[in-house]
């Protein structure tokens, strides 16, 4: 564990969005599944954070079968998947809605994930983020697609700590799957 002094250990919260979803006719929005792309975007997701070594303790993720979806492909890329914990609060989320979830987590959790929805989660990354690295926060400010990952750094005694700009953009990808190709 990294410690600074009088800081707290070096915490780091990772927001994924769900992969695209579908619109089917008649399917309510909590219970919209994953479009053909999002079942391929989603592992791809899991396999950028088990390739940059950023494995959560813990998983927070939205009720929507979207995001359930995103979740149960992408952790599927790694060897043991952290605990899961399945919150309707994060469904339509606003950013203090986000926050005192998130502010819920036990001290003892390093790396927290968040699969959710947009735009409560561009949001709360906006907020958060005091700064970035190189062109982190102007490629966020553009567009928070489907699947992206943000990774924000901060040190803290504990999760109710993490509030408006006392985290470090550090990382802000956006994986794809690759489409089979047909014969």
């Amino acid at each position: 564990m990294m410690e600074r002094s009088g800081v707290g250990p070096l915490r780091r919260l990772i927001v994924l969005r769900h992969a695209k979803s579908a619109w089917p006719d008649g399917v309510e929005d909590h219970r919209r599944p994953l479009a053909p792309r999002g079942l391929r975007d989603a592992p791809a997701a899991g396999r950028a954070l088990a390739e940059a070594d950023d494995l959560p303790d813990l998983a927070l993720c939205s009720t929507a079968v979207r995001a359930r979806q995103t979740w149960e492909l992408a952790s599927a890329q790694w060897g043991t998947p952290p605990p899961v914990r399945y919150d309707h609060r994060l469904y339509a989320a606003s950013v203090p809605d986000l926050l005192e979830v998130v502010h819920e987590t036990p001290p003892e959790v390093e790396t927290l994930l968040v699969v959710g929805h947009n735009p409560g989660l561009e949001q709360l990354v906006l907020e958060l983020a005091g700064d970035g690295l190189d062109d982190t926060l102007e490629r966020l400010r553009e567009k928070f697609p489907t699947s992206a990952l943000a990774l924000l750094a901060w040190h803290g005694t504990g999760w109710p700590a993490l509030t408006a700009g006392t985290a470090l953009l550090t990382s802000f990808t956006v994986p794809r799957g690759k489409k089979n190709k047909e014969k």
